[in-house]
């Protein structure tokens, strides 16, 4: 694309989105909603609470279902169990078995025949 041209798809996308704020901030549910946010946020400031405070109180019981971000569930310190594989190679008959993909075997078909085509011929034992 020419730099006229992206200047222009540029310039007509600026004159869609005004259009569609002026729209917006003529919008009544949009006006309530922001007086609402701004009074919320001032009688917040006034009595010197955050947002998760406020959280806590109107749902208490949102904050005892959820682990803290970046912290582990208690009891999840075990992990998921990889399934085995089965690949059948249908041009020398020879079949592997196989829970990652770190099999060296595995890896030669992947770098001869393509990793598509080597995932083709997979199954899932269990």
């Amino acid at each position: 694309m020419s730099l006229i041209n992206e200047y222009r798809a540029t310039e007509e996308a600026i004159k869609e989105l005004q259009e569609r704020l002026k729209n917006l901030s003529q919008d009544d549910k949009l006006k309530k909603e922001l007086e609402f946010e701004g009074k919320l946020r001032t009688l917040m400031g006034e009595y010197q609470k955050s947002l998760r405070d406020i959280m806590a109180l109107l749902d208490p019981e949102s904050r005892t279902s959820k682990a803290p971000r970046g912290a582990k569930a208690a009891g999840t310190g075990t992990k998921r169990a990889r399934k085995v594989k089965q690949y059948k190679n249908p041009h020398t008959g020879e079949v592997i078995e196989t829970k990652g993909g770190n099999h060296k075997t595995l890896k030669e078909w992947k770098a001869k025949w393509g990793a598509e085509a080597v995932e083709g011929w997979s199954s899932i034992l269990g």
